[in-house]
């Protein structure tokens, strides 16, 4: 169907700008000089639909991605350049580990058991396998933990068969760039990686890019701020916003002073008004935290969120506007340059990751500046490129092996 189809007849449109995201990969690039830059497009492209944003995102010039699990891998390697690399943050799951190999996806191994277990297939095949090893040095989350760490580096045959290409870590406060957490880590990495064989080392994420030229390394891992999420806490955001919502008005209606509005009758006009019903509620990602707070605009004019959002809607106080301009059919902007992915996080009490992974399927999905450029370059090299549409899981399902 018509992507005009699915506009006139969804609730919402989301519209995803792919030029924007090469944009702020291109940005972050320039900021780590002779680092590489990767790019994470885990959880769907953090919702934004990784099967459109990764060639996008090939076609800016990366070529090292990270997701989180070998389901995410294995979806997009069709869609991106041979020359790409596929790493999987979790590492393999027990009995996956052949898939990997076979595929030519990078695992992470973060524990003895997995580094294990890549041993042990290495040893069948007869060859070399290569993979990053992560080092906790500080999260408590993934990694090996400075004991395991010490124990690998005393067994001269823990990483037979394995080749180290990349040593990483992960920052849990870089988004404050005053946190002494940032500087012990930095010190606990660096003592990590005298332990293991001399390979590329990744540390800094989305916020530790901005933490300086000690913190970049050789390959940085940025996610969120790919995607328009301010990346330092406090400072003007420095991305390009990525993504536009806009809800569709079902019907307007006038209201008495005191008439209760939603569920529970959380909210009450204290003067008559005018409701605006819309079509988007928190089984579309906007969550119900933000009932009673925040607004859409229409044009100019900002119109308050009021009375609880319900699961396929929310009502706006329409009444600045006057009476006829908003009509069924409608679009307000619930998030937008003036409204973005972190102000609504704030509204939410959440953070802006959780608003983008968060954005439903039920939108009509836009996607401003496709990848034309990404075709002519595969054509001219006599590499195919695929066509791509809709999400990861998608992709997946159609590929799946019987």
């Amino acid at each position: 169907m018509s992507h005009a189809f699915w506009q006139d007849t969804a609730g919402a449109l989301l519209t995803i700008d792919l030029g924007a995201i090469r944009d702020n990969w291109r940005q972050l690039r320039a900021r780590v000089g002779r680092a590489r830059c990767a790019a994470v497009v885990k959880a769907d492209a953090y919702g934004l639909g990784a099967v459109r944003v990764a060639p996008a995102l090939a076609d800016a010039g990366c070529r090292d991605f990270f997701v989180a699990h070998l389901d995410e891998a294995l979806a997009l390697k069709p869609l991106l350049p041979a020359a790409a690399t596929l790493h999987v943050l979790h590492g393999p799951t027990p009995g996956a580990e052949a898939e990997f190999a076979a595929q030519g996806i990078v695992p992470v191994l973060n524990s003895p058991a997995q580094l294990a277990a890549w041993r042990a297939l290495a040893q069948r095949l007869d060859r070399e396998l290569p993979a990053f090893v992560q080092v906790d040095t500080g999260m408590a989350r993934l990694g090996l933990a400075p004991a395991e760490l010490r124990a690998v580096a005393a067994d001269a045959q823990a990483l037979v068969g394995v080749r180290v290409i990349g040593v990483m870590s992960h920052l849990a406060c870089a988004e404050d760039q005053a946190h002494p957490a940032n500087r012990e880590q930095l010190e606990r990495f660096r003592a990590a990686r005298r332990l293991l064989p001399a390979a590329p080392a990744s540390f800094a994420n989305s916020s530790g890019v901005f933490l300086g030229e000690d913190y970049h390394f050789d390959l940085v891992r940025p996610g969120a701020a790919l995607y328009g999420v301010a990346p330092v806490m406090g400072m003007p955001n420095p991305m390009r916003p990525v993504v536009k919502l806009q809800g569709k008005v079902i019907q307007v209606r006038g209201i008495e002073a005191g008439t209760p509005v939603g569920y529970g009758h959380g909210w009450r006009s204290g003067r008559p008004a005018r409701i605006a019903t819309v079509s988007v509620g928190y089984a579309d990602g906007w969550l119900r935290s933000l009932s009673n707070r925040g607004c859409a605009w229409a044009g100019d004019v900002a119109l308050p969120l009021v009375g609880k959002v319900s699961m396929d809607t929310v009502t706006l106080d329409a009444s600045a506007l006057p009476d006829g301009v908003l009509q069924p059919g409608a679009l307000v902007e619930l998030i937008n340059e003036r409204q973005g992915v972190d102000a609504v996080a704030a509204q939410a009490g959440t953070i802006g990751y959780e608003i983008l992974t968060s954005l439903g399927q039920r939108y009509a999905r836009r996607y401003l500046d496709e990848i034309e450029p990404a075709r002519e370059k595969a054509a001219i090299k006599g590499e195919k490129w695929p066509d791509v549409a809709g999400s990861t899981a998608g992709a997946f399902r159609q590929r799946r092996r019987p």
